[in-house]
């Protein structure tokens, strides 16, 4: 088989890539549905912030009061028939602000956490079904030959980690622009002066430095997660061909290069985990740097007198406390290499075209014979056919014998249109099949391939697969035309039993049966069949034979195979060889 699906930039080269800020707005994008709930978490997050930054503004602020000793002058209070000085009704009144303002602090939290986290399940939500539809849209030419285990990663952690920029960047972001913007309206009344440092500190922490160290790990974020899909793939590899692992003596080299592969996997966590330290220790300097520098230049407004002492303090406790939401950005740049990786991942599936189109709205079809006219088809550069011609009229049997290679498979996917051809036309009941319904070509056509895929799931639903809502009848009529019947009932569960995860717990005979039972019980007028009895030996691939002469009655089926034996059934063998018959 020939697989050339043309997987887009698949180790995550520059290629392509698109920049980080493009990113993040296509998924900005997909939380318009949830707009309200998003602008109600910033709000939230606002407020809960400028509570936690008030709270030790105003501590300062009383404590300033009482130093100066502004209730000097307001008469005493008796407690308890203790005379107290006026100050201790500044504090009392002051610990309840404090109070009040943390218990804010705390519910406004809350809820915007509540607010990110609803979003963000419900979008991943949206995502998977979205990733899945494309999916459906683009099997099954553009996933062969794809890297299963990428695909896996990109399906499970690549949707998992993006729930990182739901939760926990977008809203921080916003919150840090609204937060700082309320602050520097504070700082202002000030000094303008001050308003100025805290801009430019601000800036510095919250965009300076998360986007130097943010570039700096950009291709490492992509990096890792591409040799994160890599080791799934070899995992899964590793874990389908334990047998032959086995068998020929290759499991101290596949542990050996497992261990290589998580030790690479490990250095490149530990290198994002320095850069990440480094960022941190970066931050945590010039917060430090700029809350001092505040100190200063508060002390130069004192002695200038354009702020008292009270200001003096309250000033540079607000530049130390005020820091938290700007500190939150730098913290994301990290995540967000990562993050933004998986994004671009999960994007680049959902924008991917299919290699054929769906299609619906046209006329009904009923088949009626089928036909190739003047066939060319070519994966990428290799030709498979080449003017290729033949008629499959309606109720026969028609054999194709050739060897491998020489496009009878290929001929099979295009009379079911999984690829298009590229000059020349397939025909069924004479209408070119891409103006054909898609539903309507799926009903007329059931195929079993060279290799049955099974589902982890009982043999009777297995089969149903052929068709969905099928009774127990059905399914073990279509059975015992399969020649499965008589084996299912020695299993303990019968048509209960679980194959395993793909089929695992069956011979390739057995899988094939349960393949052709599914075409049995789709019953197309028009049966497509890959090498149907490839895995069977000679008694059970005369019984399947009969079962397709006795069942055919109005059925079309075009039979390939490299058996000789197989083509007996046949009422017209076509030798194909090189992409032509004869």
């Amino acid at each position: 088989m020939k697989n050339f699906s043309g997987e887009k930039s698949k180790k995550g080269g520059n290629s392509g890539r698109r920049s980080g800020i493009r990113i993040m707005g296509q998924l900005i994008g997909l939380v318009r549905p949830l707009l309200p709930v998003m602008l109600l978490a910033i709000v939230l997050g606002t407020a809960g912030y400028l509570c936690a930054i008030f709270l030790t503004i105003r501590a300062g602020y009383g404590l300033m009061q009482i130093l100066s000793g502004n209730g000097a002058e307001l008469t005493g209070t008796e407690i308890a028939g203790v005379e107290t000085p006026a100050a201790f009704g500044v504090v009392l009144s002051g610990v309840w602000v404090l109070v009040v303002l943390a218990l804010m602090r705390g519910i406004l939290h809350y809820g915007e956490q509540y607010c990110n986290h609803f979003i963000a399940f419900k979008l991943l939500a949206i995502i998977r079904h979205k990733v899945f539809a494309a999916l459906r849209r683009l099997c099954p030419a553009r996933l062969e030959g794809r890297d299963k285990g990428n695909l896996i990663s990109v399906l499970t952690s690549d949707i998992e980690l993006i729930e990182v920029f739901y939760a926990h960047t977008i809203s921080p972001i916003a919150i840090a622009v609204c937060t700082s913007l309320v602050m520097l309206l504070f700082f202002s009344r000030i000094s303008a002066a001050a308003a100025v440092l805290a801009l430019v500190g601000y800036l510095t922490v919250g965009s300076a430095i998360p986007l130097y160290f943010g570039s700096r790990g950009a291709e490492r974020g992509m990096a890792f997660r591409n040799a994160f899909g890599d080791l799934n793939s070899f995992i899964l590899d590793s874990l389908r061909g334990l047998d032959e692992t086995i068998q020929y003596g290759r499991g101290q080299k596949r542990r050996k290069e497992m261990a290589e592969r998580s030790d690479r996997l490990g250095g490149m966590q530990k290198g994002l985990n320095r850069l990440e330290a480094s960022q941190r220790s970066a931050t945590n300097l010039t917060i430090l740097l700029f809350s001092f520098a505040m100190l200063f230049l508060m002390i130069a407004l004192k002695q200038a007198g354009a702020v008292d002492g009270t200001g003096m303090v309250v000033g540079t406790i607000a530049m130390m406390g005020s820091f938290g939401p700007v500190t939150a950005l730098a913290s994301l740049s990290n995540n967000l290499n990562q993050t933004l990786a998986s994004g671009e991942r999960v994007l680049s599936i959902l924008e991917e075209q299919p290699v054929t189109e769906e299609i619906s709205g046209q006329p009904r079809t009923v088949f009626d014979g089928a036909a190739a006219e003047q066939v060319d088809f070519a994966y990428e550069q290799e030709q498979i056919l080449k003017g290729y011609s033949m008629e499959i009229p309606k109720g026969k049997i028609i054999g194709i014998h050739g060897p491998s290679g020489s496009g009878k498979s290929t001929l099979l996917k295009l009379l079911m249109r999984f690829w298009d051809v590229q000059t020349g036309s397939v025909r069924i009941s004479g209408r070119d099949v891409r103006g054909i319904n898609t539903s309507d070509l799926r009903q007329m056509e059931a195929c079993v391939t060279q290799e049955t895929c099974l589902f982890h799931d009982s043999i009777a639903n297995n089969i149903a697969v052929g068709k969905p809502g099928a009774s127990r009848e059905e399914i073990m009529e279509a059975a015992k035309k399969a020649s499965i019947h008589d084996f299912v009932m020695t299993l303990p569960k019968g048509y209960d039993t679980e194959v395993g995860e793909l089929g695992d717990t069956l011979s390739g005979g057995e899988r094939q049966r349960i393949g052709i039972a599914r075409a049995f019980l789709h019953n197309a007028p028009f049966l497509l069949l890959d090498e149907p009895t490839s895995n069977l030996d000679s008694l059970n691939e005369g019984i399947i034979l009969k079962s397709l002469q006795e069942a055919q009655e109005n059925r079309t089926v075009l039979l390939v195979s490299h058996r000789k034996s197989t083509m007996n059934l046949a009422d017209v063998v076509f030798e194909m060889d090189g992409g032509r018959a004869s």
